[in-house]
């Protein structure tokens, strides 16, 4: 099994349960949607899920959960699902599809999704939201952009750019950053070579200061100067960025990933949520996204709205200028037996 984690800080929050408390009446046109909490799914209420809601005349009740995987099987196992559309790591979309856990979509009724680029949809889903992981640096160590670490060669040169390191304690986006510090192009990536990412990996070991598990870990450390670089995701460093920390970090050779929308396998409002997943990723709507919150719109057509000012959009890891710098994830690959595998490996890796 593939341990696709959530990159959010979670509150807590049931919105479903917040919604059944209202005393408001059911709607015969409803859908229950299930995000992962916190800041994010607040942002994405205010800039997708109302205005979706009120423009489609639906009622939307949501509920969140840091990991949804589990409760997807179960809801199916159990004949009679609650919930309607998901939004999660694309993986769960990809392998849920394979297992019968989500339901098969009909672009024909989804016109904004069948409009978006091929590799940002799966026959199951349709990408959501893009976020990045990224070399990132501080600016007390480095103080001249030009003079800092601009490519994953660069992190794993540690002659050129001596430093504290960090790297996150999973295989996801780590090895596609082994490989382009050996010199493979971001767009040739996959099928990863994991013998050669590995051996890339062994170099760079002896050097790396923490292994990081969060991502408030991988921003703390970098804010507190307990390290001079780190790949850490946009979002958290940006949030440092605007609270005035001395950091910074490149897109060039980013890694861009995503969270998908799926509607579960025998969803109770099919026809609803199919509409719903279509008004998701609507340009205009999915413009809104980043006007609350520091991930990418992933239609690309969002950038064409007017909406997204130049100045924000070059802040964006799905912004064209910056996504063509970058690795696009291949969650297809990761969902594979070799991902699995590779997976697995990484474990024995850590505790050698």
């Amino acid at each position: 099994m593939i341990a696709l984690t959530s990159r959010r800080a979670i509150l807590g929050i049931s919105f479903g349960a917040i919604a059944a408390l209202s005393g408001l009446p059911a709607s015969a046109d409803e859908i229950t949607f299930v995000s992962q909490g916190g800041a994010y799914q607040k942002a994405q209420t205010i800039a997708i899920l109302d205005p979706s809601a009120k423009k489609l005349g639906i009622t939307i009740n949501q509920d969140s959960i840091p990991d949804a995987w589990a409760a997807i099987k179960s809801q199916v196992a159990s004949g009679k699902p609650t919930w309607d559309v998901v939004d999660v790591p694309t993986g769960y979309c990809l392998r849920g599809g394979e297992q019968g856990l989500v339901e098969k979509l009909d672009f024909s009724k989804l016109p904004n999704g069948a409009a978006m680029p091929e590799a940002y949809r799966s026959p199951y889903s349709v990408a959501y939201e893009f976020y990045s992981s990224v070399l990132a640096y501080s600016q007390k160590t480095f103080p001249s952009a030009g003079a800092a670490p601009s490519s994953w060669a660069d992190f794993w040169d540690v002659k050129k750019f001596p430093g504290r390191r960090a790297l996150r304690n999973h295989p996801f986006a780590t090895l596609e950053a082994a490989l382009m510090a050996d010199g493979v192009a971001p767009d040739k990536l996959y099928p990863l070579d994991v013998d050669r990412a590995f051996r890339k990996l062994e170099q760079i070991k002896p050097d790396i200061t923490v292994w990081w598990t969060s991502g408030a870990q991988s921003a703390q450390l970098l804010n507190d100067g307990e390290v001079d670089m780190v790949m850490a995701w946009n979002g958290r460093v940006s949030a440092l960025t605007s609270e005035g920390a001395k950091v910074g970090f490149t897109f060039n050779q980013g890694i861009l990933q995503s969270t998908s929308l799926c509607i579960l396998k025998g969803a109770p409002n099919l026809a609803t949520a199919t509409r719903f997943l279509n008004e998701a990723v609507d340009p205009m709507q999915q413009a809104n996204l980043p006007l609350n919150i520091d991930y990418g719109p992933a239609n690309p057509r969002a950038f064409d709205t007017g909406v997204i000012s130049p100045a924000r959009a070059a802040q964006l890891p799905s912004a064209p200028a910056n996504a063509e710098k970058q690795a696009l994830m291949s969650y297809a690959w990761w969902s594979s037996p070799a991902g699995e595998a590779a997976e697995k490996r990484w474990v024995s890796f850590m505790q050698k």
